[in-house]
């Protein structure tokens, strides 16, 4: 399976919610970073963490996919 098919199919819905956070995290970094007045350093740097942090937990969520074909096999090796 490749990337593409990989997003075309649903997200569990736990990782729906983390992407939802994780697109509100990048968002909010994003816009204190951008905001036209002056702000001290150090919440810049914070907010350049956030929007990173939000932007990788939104790819990542968005890539996890629910394997029906092999659910059955996974749980009949753990026992």
């Amino acid at each position: 399976m490749n990337i593409v098919e990989r997003y075309k199919k649903p997200t569990p819905k736990f990782f729906r919610t983390l992407r939802n956070i994780g697109i509100a995290l990048a968002t909010a970094g994003g816009a204190i970073i951008a905001a036209p007045v002056a702000m001290p350093v150090l919440v810049v740097k914070i907010a350049t963490y956030i929007t990173v942090a939000g932007t990788v937990a939104t790819a990542v969520s968005q890539a996890v996919i629910k394997d029906e074909e092999n659910a059955d096999d996974n749980t009949a090796n753990d026992g």
